[in-house]
């Protein structure tokens, strides 16, 4: 198993700009729940902290292994969330881990 979590900023000029962005990203990533093989668990979360350095969306999801994560990254359906979002992120943080270390 791994677990690969994502957060972003999103593009706007105002909270709501990028609150409705945030809605957008969200929709679009729960669409792949159940569509991509070796994808355990998907969820994705809208900030409520609004505290200056933190992120507005994250993804928490869980792979089968390390090729199901490679497999998703090439995914069909998940390029198409990538193309349908363009730019509506401006920033990406990412890190990618076993659970206890080992797979």
């Amino acid at each position: 198993m791994i677990k690969h979590i994502v957060m972003w900023n999103m593009s706007g000029e105002t909270a709501a700009e990028r609150d409705a962005a945030a809605q957008i990203v969200k929709e679009k990533f729960e669409g792949l729940r159940d569509a991509v093989p070796g994808l355990i668990e998907l969820e994705i979360g809208i900030d409520e902290s609004q505290v200056g350095y933190a992120c507005d969306v994250v993804l928490y999801s869980v792979f089968r292994s390390r090729e199901a994560l490679a497999a998703y990254a090439s995914h069909p359906l998940h390029l198409k969330v990538r193309e349908e979002l363009g730019n509506m992120r401006i920033a990406r943080y990412q890190v990618d881990y076993v659970p206890g270390g080992a797979l």
